[in-house]
């Protein structure tokens, strides 16, 4: 990774408006018709809400200090464990890991900063603005911070769960290995429904090709020093194309049709995190995702877990926690439906995170 304290200024680059360019949910759903109103857009801060910022303007804790955001985490918080689970992922287009710190370009507002995010002392992260990126609008530099405080989960306590987990027959190992580590989220609601649809039936490093490719044909992108830092592409952007831009990406057909639905949805308003916050709980919020085409069970809690951060969002039937369990156990057999609710059935309200540290053991 290139030096991060020269001021050179970053080049931002935008998708062409060019048409010509090129689990098992796939059985699903409910057909529904969507319409993007004529209206104002709604500015895009980085797939956070108005109601989101200002909540975290409110009663989040940060300070400000123009090139960089101060953000202070808890004790149960370790800096490098969350990175070495980012450093994971294969292929991955949308932020960079260095051997200390991490990159990612942001759309807030009319910005497009690309931060530096790095522990320099223990207790708070670092959020530095590259090159000539820093936001000036107050609105924008709160969006910044309360993306990041989401992205790595910094306000949940994890107290509770630890101790959960240390009488667990299963947890206690992982909570062990990985002490420290937040689930680390995925804030923009579109975002999280195109990666679990990209997912469905394929394997993770193919799903993050289709991702990369999305996101270089259709969104937008900052350069600095020589690096190229990307954005996921907005609901919006992706509502207006058609069949034949998704297929040039080398998608299924059903994948295309899925990912175009749930663009017209995001950006007509129909879908939100809000709205289905307000489902009524989780079970609710569950049903109301099912019923969107492509949006089966294991989807559906991929989002309220990953992006909704709903506690008790359990993928009971994702195969990679089946095959921790297999490992843990030492069993050559995939654990039934009825001995997955046995085993986990001291996870009540913490079956996220037990996934999320479950799965972080073979992957």
């Amino acid at each position: 990774m290139t030096g991060y304290d020269k001021q050179q200024q970053p080049h931002q680059t935008y998708p062409k408006d060019n048409s010509s360019y090129a689990s098992n949910d796939d059985s699903n759903i409910e057909e529904t018709e969507s319409r993007i109103d004529d209206q104002p857009a709604v500015p895009y801060y980085a797939g956070l809400s108005l109601s989101e910022i200002e909540q975290f303007q409110q009663h989040g804790r940060w300070q400000d200090h123009g090139d960089r955001l101060i953000l202070p985490v808890p004790a149960e918080f370790n800096f490098r464990m969350n990175i070495e689970f980012l450093r994971s992922s294969p292929n991955e287009c949308l932020f960079t890991v260095g051997e200390h710190d991490v990159y990612k370009a942001l759309a807030v507002g009319e910005s497009r900063p690309l931060l530096r995010i790095v522990e320099e002392q223990q207790g708070e992260i670092v959020v530095q603005f590259l090159g000539n990126t820093a936001p000036t609008d107050e609105l924008e530099r709160a969006a910044v911070a309360a993306y990041v405080s989401d992205w790595f989960d910094l306000g949940i306590d994890l107290l509770p769960f630890y101790k959960l987990a240390s009488s667990d027959a299963l947890l206690g190992h992982a909570v062990e290995s990985f002490y420290g580590l937040r689930n680390m989220g995925i804030p923009d609601l579109f975002e999280t429904l195109c990666w679990g649809i990209l997912g469905q039936q394929i394997n993770i490093g193919y799903a993050h090709t289709l991702k990369c490719r999305l996101t270089e044909a259709f969104g937008e992108s900052v350069e600095y020093e020589g690096e190229t830092y990307r954005i996921f592409p907005i609901a919006e952007r992706i509502a207006e194309l058609n069949m034949d831009d998704l297929e040039l990406m080398h998608m299924t057909v059903k994948k295309c049709e899925y990912i175009l639905h749930a663009a017209r949805l995001v950006a007509s308003g129909e879908l939100s995190k809000e709205k289905l916050l307000a489902a009524g709980g989780y079970r609710e919020a569950e049903k109301m995702l099912v019923r969107i085409r492509g949006i089966g069970p294991w989807t559906a809690n991929y989002v309220l877990m990953r992006c909704l951060r709903i506690p008790s969002a359990f993928p009971i039937d994702d195969v990679g926690l089946h095959n921790v369990i297999r490992h843990l156990t030492g069993s050559s057999a995939k654990p039934t439906r009825e001995e997955l609710l046995k085993l986990s059935a001291g996870w009540s309200n913490w079956e996220s995170y037990a996934t999320f540290y479950l799965w972080r053991v073979l992957y």
